[in-house]
């Protein structure tokens, strides 16, 4: 375990720079004094490591020192190979260089590492489009891709849900959700990213003008957060239901909010034997109303008022159109 856990160290030291010792024990998943001793030991093995007091300080590398370090578990065979599954690397343009790079890699595996990574591709296939959707990637995607890599402003028309606008944006990252790119960007004289749907871009201007991102912009990091404050944004009310067992499962398809909220607040009814009484989060009456026709018959709406009187109106339009002969 300490062998394996100093080579992880020794090689997130070796590809960024230098990094905290809180940054490590979180990396590795132990406390600051194991991170301190390993770093002792790494150093009385030779390694050219040390630490740096202060707010800007951390542990680093002698600079331009590099280790070469070769040997493949099975495991991380399997797990390299699973990340160049044919998807998101072919949208970016990088199918073939990925198919390049994987058969250096083999080449370099043992005989029974090789055999095993090789069976990646023939047993895994990673399709992360939703049924029914278009599997065509966006316009602009590799020319925002190539923008990302290389710093470079763009210009964007863009059709948000409120107006399309021109802006300047800093790209700084891609994300691929659910099958849909966004683009995480920092527009002009704004502090924080802004996320953009490259769906929704109508035009792109390359301004050939570089710029230096946020040297302790995390990505990952930065769109689970983004993600969470949107999907608790989303959210703006409460309804209050009684469901039967039928009208219980069928929540169970709505948003994971809607159905964690849902099994957390079941509870029978006293009014109505064999039903259940629970409260969701709803985003507006309107947008309730809609999802809520799905349970049709399954489900009575308890409060609030005005959404018990949108479904009535539906029911009774429905009911118009239907008995008409």
């Amino acid at each position: 375990m300490r062998a394996s856990r100093l080579l992880h160290i020794l090689m997130l030291l070796q590809t960024r720079g230098g990094l905290s010792a809180p940054a490590l024990a979180a990396a590795t998943e132990v406390s600051l004094r194991t991170i301190y001793r390993d770093v002792d030991h790494l150093s009385a093995a030779g390694v050219p490591v040390w630490a740096e007091p202060g707010r800007n300080g951390g542990i680093r590398l002698r600079e331009g020192w590099r280790t070469e370090l070769t040997g493949l578990t099975a495991a991380e065979a399997r797990a390299v190979f699973m990340t160049g599954l044919p998807g998101p690397a072919a949208e970016l343009g990088l199918g073939e260089a990925m198919s390049a790079a994987q058969l250096k890699l083999m080449a370099a595996l043992p005989a029974d590492a090789r055999a095993d990574a090789g069976r990646i591709a023939a047993r895994f296939y990673l399709d992360p489009i939703d049924w029914f959707r278009s599997t065509e990637p966006p316009r602009f995607l590799a020319a925002v891709a190539a923008a990302v890599w290389n710093g470079e402003r763009l210009r964007l028309r863009y059709e948000s849900w409120q107006r399309v606008s021109e802006r300047v944006v800093e790209p700084l990252g891609l994300v691929l959700k659910a099958g849909t790119w966004y683009l995480a960007a920092k527009a002009a004289g704004r502090a924080e990213p802004s996320v953009f749907r490259l769906a929704a871009i109508e035009a792109m201007t390359l301004l050939g003008e570089r710029f230096d991102p946020p040297p302790r912009f995390d990505l990952p990091a930065w769109w689970r957060a983004s993600a969470a404050r949107f999907e608790a944004g989303v959210y703006t009310a409460t309804a209050r239901l009684r469901v039967d067992e039928e009208g219980f499962k069928r929540l169970a398809h709505f948003t994971a909010q809607v159905a964690a909220a849902a099994a957390d607040s079941a509870e029978p009814s006293m009014l109505a034997e064999g039903w259940i009484e629970l409260t969701i989060p709803i985003e507006s009456v309107e947008h309730a109303a809609n999802a809520l026709l799905r349970l049709g018959e399954h489900a009575e709406v308890l409060a609030p008022a005005a959404l018990r009187e949108r479904l009535l109106a539906t029911a009774t339009r429905l009911t118009a159109i239907y008995a008409q002969r």
